[in-house]
């Protein structure tokens, strides 16, 4: 591991679960400084704890990203934590069994939208001020397949995550002067807790062959170990035999 001075420092947002629980245990492990961020504390103080039994740390905060008081709050405490902030991974992703346009309701497309989309803003707009006093940055968006092959995941599911593609391409654009890269990531079916929201769940034998967690948070590490000088706008990941 680095010394305390060049160590690379990461904040993940959407760590108790599924990709983001993989991507802090993948970054922990390859010597990251890592902040874990998500609603649901008890999980991130088990990871923690994991962690530490092998010799590994991690900090933990709860946040709910859909709050901009708690975003603004949980990006001045990385940054006085980790000293530094040279990525930011947003892996926050819901879904809803009820996704059908005849049954979706404007609460629950707010909801969504909300979550998956709003709250990487308020992500976004809080780290950049301090990747740019540190002379750059890069922030990983983990979004979903269905961006490029349009499915029955539901109209708020797809919008939300489009936006996603958006927000990340133009804050690429307009950041790159500063140093900030973006990535967005578009895996495939994985195995992750949100298969469970289905309206109908899927087949044993089609979830056999889906990516796992792993597979995306190996994604990312790559990502985020390419030079300054390196960008990948994005990154397709897929079941090679789905």
């Amino acid at each position: 591991m680095s010394d305390q001075s060049s160590q690379k420092t990461a904040v993940v947002v959407g760590a108790s679960s599924g990709m983001g629980r993989a991507t802090v245990v993948t970054l922990a492990e390859n010597g990251w400084k890592v902040l874990a961020t998500a609603r649901r504390l008890d999980r991130l103080e088990d990871l923690q704890s994991e962690l530490q039994s092998e010799g590994l740390s991690v900090e933990v905060v709860a946040c709910d990203v859909c709050q901009r008081e708690q975003v603004e709050a949980l990006i001045e405490t990385a940054e006085q934590t980790l000293g530094r902030i040279d990525l930011l991974v947003y892996a926050t992703g819901t879904n809803i069994p009820d996704r059908s346009l005849e049954k979706l309701t404007p609460e629950t497309w707010e909801m969504m939208l909300s979550t998956n989309l709003s709250g990487a803003f308020l992500c976004t707009t809080n780290v950049l001020p301090v990747m740019r006093a540190n002379g750059g940055g890069q922030i990983i968006y983990l979004s979903t397949g269905a961006v490029q092959m349009p499915d029955v995941s539901g109209v708020a599911y797809q919008a939300s995550k489009h936006g996603l593609t958006g927000l990340a391409h133009g804050t690429r654009v307009e950041e790159k002067k500063n140093g900030i890269r973006t990535t967005i990531i578009f895996p495939g079916l994985c195995d992750t807790e949100i298969i469970t929201k289905r309206p109908v769940p899927t087949p044993p034998e089609v979830l056999a062959q889906a990516l796992q967690p792993q597979d995306v948070a190996d994604a990312v590490l790559f990502v985020a170990s390419l030079p300054p000088r390196a960008v990948v706008p994005e990154l397709q990941l897929l079941p090679a035999t789905l």
